[in-house]
């Protein structure tokens, strides 16, 4: 069975984000999308995703350190934590098997014949025929397995994941889906999909769907809050005024105050991503004065006027 920390290419002392950066880098190589013609490709990336599965989860991450699972999560060695064997007495003297010397499974005791059941093969009274050791129980068995884990990448668009609008993904068995984004969704965020996995004796593993946002031709992300730069003419920004502002629900109005700088930050509130408690940031406007592109007429209106002010004195200079 592998080792987790060798498949993600890892050293054992590896922190979350080193982890996290493997697993993306080796899901990005090995995505089934992107290897059709190479079988192997598709096996190597759900052992990846296991992998990256299990070292995740900090409670299965310490047993494995631990050496009480093994790298496919189950446990690796059944007689763990057991107390004093039987056998011979140190004095010599043979010793007989008492349930108290095979106690540790959460202090419960453990029933000797499905111990020897699993060593000898018998069946006791309640199990059917008798074996060596009378009175065994059936023997207990690991529960089947389930299958693989599938990975898949969703891109969505920027505007959708601020306003969490739904997805369509087509899963591996060419069914259709909608996809419900989580609140406080960011780029690289892991959805599990319950039994959308490959099949297996246990049932169906899961899909985990990876989250990748769109870049914006004029949106920018700024943690839950969107940017956007406002051109505004020379006038608006004399005079002041309304003007028509896009943002990721669509377009709304807002005021110009008269004798507005460029580079001034407006702020439109609930504009924003959608975090996970479920408010919202805002969106936020930096006003970019533009010229007209004739400037004739702007230089005839403006003679023999000089502007005296000093805007770089707070410079220094």
């Amino acid at each position: 069975m592998a080792d987790p920390y060798s498949t993600l290419g890892i050293a054992r002392n590896a922190s979350e984000k080193d982890i996290k950066s493997a697993y993306r880098t080796l899901a990005k190589e090995l995505h089934p999308d992107r290897n059709k013609d190479n079988p192997n490709a598709a096996e190597r990336f759900s052992q990846v995703t296991n992998a990256y599965d299990l070292l995740s989860d900090k409670d299965k991450r310490a047993q494995f350190d631990r050496g009480e699972i093994d790298g496919d999560g189950n446990p690796a060695n059944p007689f763990a934590g057991m107390g004093g064997g039987g056998g011979f007495r140190p004095n010599g003297g043979q010793r007989g098997y008492r349930t108290e010397d095979f106690q540790g499974f959460g202090g419960e005791e453990v029933d000797l014949g499905d111990i020897f059941e699993g060593l000898f093969g018998g069946r006791g009274p309640r199990g059917g025929a008798g074996g060596p050791f009378g009175g065994a129980q059936q023997q207990r068995r690991q529960p089947p397995q389930k299958g693989a884990d599938i990975g898949y990448k969703l891109r969505v668009p920027f505007t959708d994941a601020a306003t969490l609008k739904d997805q369509r993904i087509t899963l591996a068995d060419g069914k259709t889906i909608d996809l419900k984004l989580p609140k406080g969704v960011e780029d690289g965020t892991q959805m599990r999909l319950k039994g959308k996995g490959q099949q297996g004796p246990g049932g169906a593993g899961d899909g985990l769907v990876t989250i990748a946002i769109d870049r914006h031709k004029v949106y920018r992300r700024d943690g839950d809050d969107v940017r956007l730069d406002l051109p505004i003419t020379l006038d608006e920004a004399v005079n002041g005024g309304k003007v028509r502002v896009p943002t990721v629900d669509g377009p709304v109005m807002m005021t110009i105050k008269a004798g507005t700088d460029s580079g001034t930050v407006l702020r439109l509130k609930g504009k924003g991503f959608t975090r996970k408690n479920g408010s919202r940031g805002d969106q936020l406007v930096t006003l970019e004065i533009h010229l007209p592109a004739d400037l004739a007429e702007l230089a005839k209106r403006l003679d023999g006027w000089k502007d005296d002010g000093d805007p770089r004195s707070k410079l220094g200079i």
